[in-house]
């Protein structure tokens, strides 16, 4: 009889290689890269706005000419509408991160769906416009959410974590050493300007980003955002 303590892991490893891991696609399309002939990679950021992290990276950004993907959190841009407003006035693009990034809106019938068409509306008042792409919390994903996040006229896109730990780790540096060695030409590359749509000190992560800027652009690469990327619209149409 095989020992518990061995099938539990087990099983656990294999959930998260099914449902959360950025090259797993046997649900559907999520993309987490592209295959470009040159090098270029999308930086992405996930559940912003958080001051003054974000527009300490929104600074980072603009003193090199960067342009990114900000997946923002609706609970979080109803908090701070202005920087929400200064991201999108700087050129960067603005996706659907849900309402309140909690997990438990995966496990009641239409909670996320709800969340998505809450945080549509939180951000077309704020922007004119309505987002096209979309990033579930966690990088979730089941056969139904990305067919629903389809049918509300948003493109999932995923993307490889800069580091695993970056919400808890206190080195920029080493942060920004793990997402040069794990970006390839094509790759989109995820920071965390907020922390689970809560506040959280991301000094660290500005300084990752800050760093990770400017090893890659050493390395010969360019930055584009995630629909220049993967050909894509970022917005959808007005109607």
């Amino acid at each position: 009889m095989v020992a518990l303590w061995l099938v539990v892991p087990a099983l656990a490893a294999l959930a998260y290689a099914l449902f959360m891991l950025p090259q797993s696609q046997l649900f559907g399309r999520y993309p987490y890269r592209a295959t470009p002939e040159d090098r270029v990679v999308a930086l992405t950021f996930d559940d912003g706005p958080n001051e003054p992290y974000t527009s300490e990276i929104l600074n980072v950004l603009s003193r090199r000419g960067v342009r990114g993907t900000f997946f923002q959190v609706g609970r979080c841009v109803q908090r701070h509408p202005e920087t929400t407003a200064r991201i999108a006035a700087a050129g960067h693009v603005i996706g659907n991160h849900s309402l309140t990034h909690r997990f438990g809106t995966y496990l009641r019938p239409g909670a996320f769906r709800r969340e998505v068409r809450q945080t549509q509306q939180v951000l077309r008042e704020r922007l004119g416009r309505t987002p096209a792409l979309a990033r579930t919390p966690w990088l979730w994903r089941q056969p139904a959410l990305l067919r629903m996040l389809r049918r509300e006229g948003l493109e999932p896109v995923a993307g490889v974590f800069g580091h695993p730990l970056e919400v808890f780790h206190r080195d920029g540096a080493a942060m920004a050493g793990r997402a040069i060695a794990r970006t390839r030409p094509g790759t989109i590359l995820i920071f965390h300007d907020g922390f689970d749509g809560r506040t959280g000190d991301r000094s660290q992560t500005v300084k990752a980003v800050e760093l990770t800027v400017d090893g890659l652009r050493e390395r010969g690469y360019r930055f584009v955002t995630v629909d220049e990327l993967l050909g894509i619209p970022a917005y959808r149409e007005a109607t």
